[in-house]
C-alpha cells in the first residue's frame, strides 16, 4: 500500500545526506521530523483499522464454520429419517458454507500478515523518529559550526589572505566539515543493521504463518 511505501522511504532516509543537500539544514530537520510524526499517526490509525477488519473476518469465519456444522447435523438427521433428497439439499448447504469458510480463512491469514507488516512499520518509524529527535540538536550544531568556519574563511579572504593560505583554509574547512558529518553518519549507521534484523524477523513470521496454514489445511 502507498502508506507503507511512504513510511519505508522515511525509515530508509539518511538524515545526513538530506541535510547535506539542504539549503537550510535546520528547516530540513524540522520538516523530516514533522513528516515522521504525520506518518506515524497515519500508521497507528491503519493498524487499528486493520485489526478491526481482522476481527470481523475471524467472526465471519467462525459463523460459517458454525453453519457448516449445523447443516451437517441436518443432513445426518435427514439420512436417519430416510429423507435422501433432504439430506442432499443439506449437504449442498454444507459444501457452500465450507467454501465460504475456506475463503474467509485465506482472508484472515492475509489480514493478519497485513497487520504484522503495519505493526513492524509502526515500530520502525517510532524508533526512527526517536533517533531523529535525539540527533536533531547534534546535526544542527554540526552544520552551524561548519557554516561558522565558512564565514571565518570568507572574512580572512576579505582581509587579503594570499592564495596558498586561502587554499589551506578551504582544505581545513572541508576536513572539519567531513569529520563532523562522518561522526553523525557513524552514529546513525546502526539503522542498516536494524533494518536487516527487521527483515529477518518478518521472514520468520511469514514462514511460521505459512507453516501453520499448511498444517491446518493438511
Amino acid at each position: 500500500m502507498a502508506l507503507l511505501e511512504r513510511v519505508s522511504t522515511l525509515i530508509r532516509a539518511n538524515l545526513n545526506d538530506l541535510i547535506d543537500k539542504a539549503e537550510d539544514p535546520e528547516k530540513m530537520i524540522k520538516q523530516v521530523i514533522l513528516d515522521m510524526q504525520n506518518q506515524l499517526l497515519q500508521v497507528k490509525t491503519q493498524v487499528a483499522i486493520a485489526i478491526a477488519d481482522q476481527h470481523l473476518l475471524e467472526k465471519k469465519q467462525k459463523e460459517n464454520e458454525g453453519k457448516t456444522a449445523e447443516w451437517m447435523r441436518k443432513a445426518e438427521l435427514a439420512v436417519t429419517k430416510k429423507e435422501d433428497d433432504l439430506a442432499r439439499a443439506a449437504l449442498h448447504r454444507v459444501e457452500s458454507y465450507r467454501e465460504l469458510t475456506g475463503n474467509f480463512t485465506q482472508q484472515v491469514a492475509d489480514q493478519r500478515a497485513q497487520v504484522d507488516n503495519l505493526k513492524i512499520a509502526l515500530r520502525q518509524l517510532e524508533q526512527k523518529l526517536t533517533e531523529a529527535q535525539g540527533k536533531a540538536d547534534l546535526l544542527v550544531s554540526q552544520h552551524r559550526r561548519a557554516r561558522a568556519v565558512g564565514k571565518a574563511h570568507d572574512a580572512r579572504l576579505v582581509f587579503g589572505d594570499n592564495s596558498k593560505s586561502a587554499s589551506f583554509d578551504r582544505m581545513k574547512r572541508k576536513v572539519a566539515h567531513n569529520e563532523a558529518v562522518s561522526q553523525a553518519k557513524s552514529e546513525l549507521g546502526a539503522e542498516d543493521v536494524e533494518d536487516r534484523f527487521a527483515t529477518i524477523e518478518k521472514a520468520d513470521r511469514i514462514e511460521q504463518l505459512l507453516a501453520e496454514m499448511k498444517s491446518k489445511q493438511g
